[in-house]
């Protein structure tokens, strides 16, 4: 690959405590102070405050970053402390961006930290993106990959993509026109170059279904820091051009070739909306949350659905009333062993996420009344409602899962 200019200009000269924190950066080739000086310019922006974003942000910060940006709208759940290392038990219940700007100010206080606690659409991802440097993709899920390279391909902006299964990992460096050592642009390789459509709906498990090593979230994570800190100074060879693959059950690295695709339109405008990237990903369309108050219409019954999500509260008095009323817990068989909910049914959300959903949310959940759609702490019900309601099944995410829906049940 041919070399890439530093992405960020040099900030002011480091001062005494500057010099002494970074003093291991300083003699390293390619970083030095100058280096440190970029690093204290660039402004970096992190998708994601899980598995992958936890150790990319520490990594990060304690580089010195000048600016840290995080998006994530989830909160702290005890399944993620198995890997989400940025966040510790006192956190649970807490927005991921929260927890994890009290860890950045404790470790990098001199890192401005600004917080996203919004789910990144079409409607604000430029808006978010635009005055960053570089962006992490640290993603869980194919149609914010493909909202985030749309973007970052509008904006001229890197992207270091990471994802991870199980116990293999994936990295890369994704740029639409990379600006080179000599000032030169040419046309770079991008996330649709590589992956031009996505794998048909529940053929890729999430972490819950397929569980993942939590050590390899820390290898993964690093690289792509790694990664981000070798753009901004310009030092060595970035994997612009290569996606790296680790297997970390056989400790192996292995590299792929990759270029952009010359019969590939560029990107000069997103997708319509929220449902445009689902359906271009093969998911129905999002139906709405907590902030939609009002009803809808299923997608192919043309029933008048009720909210697509409540509270916990609401949902323990709804269960309560007379009403009839269908409780499902969409978690794993081990997760509801681990704290059952009474009284509810146990459908595991991998079944609604084949390319026949819509047809088996209609054979496992009952059309003649509300369905109460449980999980760990509300993300994979809101997933299991969409396919649901695209049926006409009258499915209601519970804010905050299990957990909260048993406080409120008290």
């Amino acid at each position: 690959m041919t070399a890439l200019a530093p992405l960020v200009a040099p900030g002011p000269e480091l001062d005494a405590a500057r010099l002494a924190r970074y003093a291991r950066h300083l003699p390293l080739p390619g970083v030095g102070p100058e280096g440190q000086r970029r690093l204290a310019a660039a402004r970096v922006l992190v998708v994601g405050a899980g598995g992958l974003g936890s150790p990319a942000l520490q990594y990060l910060a304690a580089a010195g970053v000048g600016t840290l940006g995080v998006v994530d709208d989830d909160v702290v759940d005890v399944s993620n402390l198995q890997r989400q290392v940025v966040h510790g038990t006192a956190d649970l219940g807490r927005p991921k961006v929260e927890s994890a700007r009290d860890r950045i100010a404790d470790l990098a206080p001199d890192v401005e930290f600004v917080t996203h606690p919004v789910r990144l659409t079409p409607e604000n991802v430029l808006d978010i993106v635009r005055g960053y440097d570089v962006v992490l993709d640290g993603a869980d899920n194919f149609p914010t990959r493909y909202l985030v390279s749309d973007a970052a391909e509008i904006l001229g902006v890197p992207v270091v993509w990471g994802a991870i299964h199980q116990f293999d990992g994936q990295v890369a460096v994704f740029w639409g026109a990379p600006r080179l050592a000599d000032g030169a642009r040419e046309r770079g390789v991008t996330y649709r170059d590589v992956f031009p459509v996505p794998p048909p709906p529940g053929t890729v498990p999430d972490c819950a279904t397929g569980g993942v090593l939590g050590a390899l979230c820390g290898t993964v994570g690093s690289v792509m820091a790694t990664e981000a800190v070798k753009l901004v100074t310009g030092a060595g060879t970035t994997l612009l051009g290569r996606i790296a693959v680790y297997d970390a059950l056989e400790l192996s690295w292995r590299q792929l070739a990759v270029g952009p695709d010359p019969t590939r339109e560029p990107v000069t405008a997103l997708l319509a909306d929220d449902a445009a990237y689902a359906a271009f990903c093969g998911l129905p369309a999002p139906v709405g949350g907590s902030a939609d108050a009002g009803t809808q219409t299923g997608a192919e019954s043309g029933r008048v659905l009720g909210p697509a999500s409540m509270s916990a509260q609401d949902a323990a008095a709804l269960l309560a009333g007379d009403e009839p009323v269908a409780l499902v817990d969409v978690r794993e068989d081990w997760e509801a062993q681990a704290l059952p909910v009474a009284g509810s049914r146990l459908v595991p959300s991998g079944t609604f996420f084949g390319p026949d959903g819509t047809d088996v949310a209609r054979a496992e959940l009952p059309a003649d009344r509300p369905v109460l759609l449980v999980c760990a702490a509300g993300a994979r019900s809101a997933r299991v409602a969409d396919v649901a309601r695209a049926a006409g099944v009258d499915a209601r995410s519970v804010e905050g899962g299990a957990p909260a829906l048993l406080l409120a049940a008290r």
